[in-house]
């Protein structure tokens, strides 16, 4: 079922986005090389907790950490380990959500660690690129395929792949609500927008071959082909007008 958030609701995900928001730029300054994927998560964790919010991934279904660090060949869902340290080169996705007296919202960034190839730079880019082209599709009577066609284009005429097995939803009380948004669809399908839905839209794209696969630690998601992939999320709202990004600061 999918759920029609009213204006206290809203209130509350926009004050949850933009700590969302906050936090996510701290991480961005707070990455580098020599700095733990655990070290990571505590800055994360202590600037949530801060503000009188809960990090909404910790303790979801059994996940240890207050975010999900990725890095490289990694998608989805990793670990933070103070064992884990980045290096030059790298490239890491940052995964995160917020609870704030009771809502959710939810948002992912892929970021550079010191200076990276070109190939990186270009995933990362088209990947951010893509959430941006189908969000002006994200409004009232639009279907919700035409949000997902346009990030599949968009991905796929650059020369990357669409992680399918993976994808966006809903989000409000609850982190994972309906409905279910792929990154991939036909214009003119799926069910029609309403103004008060709240969406987590997040590309997830692969350098080559779709394929993914689940580690040994049941969490971690990486590209069978062992190449760097990128993740780019926010969690909007549609409105009467044009669709507001509750994940990108004020």
């Amino acid at each position: 079922m999918i759920v029609i958030k009213n204006s206290s609701e809203i209130e509350l995900m926009s004050k949850s986005g933009q700590i969302l928001a906050e936090v996510l730029l701290l991480l961005e300054e707070s990455v580098k090389p020599g700095i733990s994927t655990a070290k990571l998560n505590e800055i994360a964790e202590d600037y949530i907790m801060g503000h009188d919010a809960y990090p909404t991934f910790k303790g979801y279904a059994g996940f240890p950490a207050a975010i999900c660090t990725s890095v490289n060949e990694e998608l989805l869902h990793g670990i933070p380990s103070k064992n884990k340290i980045l290096k030059e080169g790298d490239i890491i996705s940052i995964d995160a959500g917020v609870n704030y007296k009771g809502l959710n919202t939810d948002a992912a960034r892929t970021f550079a660690v010191g200076e990276i190839s070109n190939d990186a730079k270009e995933i990362i880019k088209i990947t951010e690129e893509s959430f941006f082209r189908g969000l002006p599709h994200a409004k009232v009577g639009n279907r919700l395929y035409d949000i997902s066609a346009r990030i599949q284009q968009h991905i796929e005429r650059n020369g990357f792949s669409v992680v399918t097995d993976y994808v966006g939803h809903g989000v409000g009380r609850e982190l994972h609500e309906d409905p279910s948004i792929p990154n991939y669809g036909r214009p003119g399908t799926g069910i029609r927008l309403r103004q008060g839905m709240t969406l987590a839209v997040e590309p997830m794209v692969t350098a080559k071959s779709p394929s993914v696969k689940v580690l040994d630690d049941h969490w971690t998601v990486v590209a069978r082909d062992g190449l760097q992939c990128a993740h780019y999320e926010n969690t909007i709202l549609i409105t009467e007008g044009e669709p507001r990004v509750l994940t990108l600061k004020d």
